[in-house]
């Protein structure tokens, strides 16, 4: 059975001859034979906020894995399964050959000195202190690539929300551009007029583009890495594209949960400082062949890994961990959604606000999809900022905003 193990280094495989007899204890054993990290040094457990964990205190509280003489199968720790490591001290990833270089070697162009000085390494703390998602908008985007799409494809967004000067993010809705997802695949065919409109309402909610949110096919589960190379690739050119430092990138999935049913689980990243710039100098290589190994990202010249010079990262490399909580917002996300298999029409206008007619209009209209609908009718410049506004501030929407929102419900 093989096992792979995340530690701050990336993920690494460990071999276990006899799974259904092992232990934590001979685990623990393997991974010092086989990783070189000292028995008494390892903490190791099934959770990956392991890895989030600062303080020897933090590190003490994961106790699933404390007891030696329990089975990994007692754990359901199958071929493939994801074990997170913390460890004490140092040590070092071996590299290949040395090859000389200089006057007794081979000589050095200049983009080996380029090189020399693009070290990729581990980024330990993101920019972004945490991010939190808004309940109706998370579970909105979840219950449809769930529900309908069965996860067989991949389906994506922007997120949209606040920063507060400590590096909070909080998403308080997503938007979903017209796109194409595969197994493997996701495009965006970006609407320039439309993410105008959403831009406009963005501004008059008081809030912007804070993020990137993906979802991963059931077939990608059986493969082995986080992000593959395309996701990575995508992920970073929207984080440099948006020049925010606290930029978010989600992921979710279905995980197989202890009764062998399947939960839907979100994970928080940053792309590195390291990643960003690579991407923005042109090092990735861009084009990704059928038979390239999805777990690696490929460079256009060598980069410094460690202790060897490499075309090839590992993925894991280039992504931080961020906490994840989650809240109730200012919007509600039950009006129909942009860019899905059904169109969005007017008549959904109506259903939406007969359903709830004893509210005032303005609690009404506070759904970010609905805005959507009505900025295809109005101003961008002027009105869809201005209608915003008000439901933002949930003060009452004028008497011309009204009569012409009534008539659009009207007219189907």
């Amino acid at each position: 059975m093989m096992l792979r193990v995340r530690s701050r280094d990336g993920l690494e495989r460990v071999t276990v001859e006899n799974p259904q007899s092992t232990t934590v204890s001979e685990l623990k054993s393997l991974i010092q034979t086989q990783l070189r990290i000292p028995f008494q040094n390892q903490t190791i457990s099934t959770s990956q906020n392991l890895l989030l964990a600062k303080t020897q205190e933090e590190i003490a509280r994961f106790t699933d894995m404390a007891n030696p003489n329990t089975s990994l199968t007692a754990l359901n720790l199958a071929h493939g399964s994801i074990v997170y490591l913390a460890y004490d001290g140092e040590r070092r990833v071996a590299g290949p050959a040395f090859h000389p270089a200089g006057s007794f070697g081979r000589k050095m162009t200049m983009d080996d000195l380029i090189a020399k000085q693009m070290k990729v390494t581990r980024q330990e703390n993101p920019h972004c202190e945490l991010v939190s998602f808004d309940r109706d908008c998370a579970n909105a985007f979840q219950h449809y690539v769930n529900d309908t799409l069965a996860f067989a494809t991949k389906r994506g967004g922007f997120m949209y929300g606040t920063v507060s000067e400590e590096g909070k993010v909080e998403v308080d809705f997503i938007y979903e551009p017209p796109q194409q997802g595969t197994e493997d695949n996701l495009v965006f065919y970006r609407d320039p007029e439309e993410e105008k409109a959403v831009e406009a309402i963005a501004m008059g909610l008081g809030m912007r583009r804070v993020g990137f949110i993906f979802t991963q096919s059931v077939s990608q589960d059986k493969k082995d890495y986080t992000l593959s190379n395309r996701e990575v690739l995508q992920a970073a050119e929207f984080h440099a594209e948006s020049g925010l430092k606290e930029w978010v990138t989600a992921m979710v999935k279905l995980e197989v949960n202890e009764d062998g049913g399947a939960d839907v689980h979100f994970e928080a990243f940053q792309m590195s400082d390291i990643c960003i710039r690579l991407f923005k100098e042109g090092w990735f290589e861009t084009e990704i062949g059928e038979g390239d190994d999805p777990k690696l990202s490929k460079m256009q010249k060598d980069v410094v890994l460690g202790v060897k010079d490499t075309k090839e990262v590992d993925n894991d490399f280039f992504l931080v961990v961020v906490k994840i909580f989650d809240h109730q917002g200012p919007l509600s996300s039950s009006f129909p959604i942009e860019n899905r298999n059904t169109p969005v029409i007017l008549k959904a206008l109506k259903t939406h606000l007969d359903r709830a007619k004893n509210l005032p209009l303005v609690k009404r209209i506070s759904d970010f999809h609905l805005l959507l609908l009505l900025a295809r009718f109005l101003d961008v410049a002027n009105d869809v900022p201005a209608l915003a506004v008000c439901v933002h501030k949930q003060s009452p929407i004028p008497e011309g905003y009204q009569l012409l929102i009534e008539t659009m419900a009207n007219t189907c």
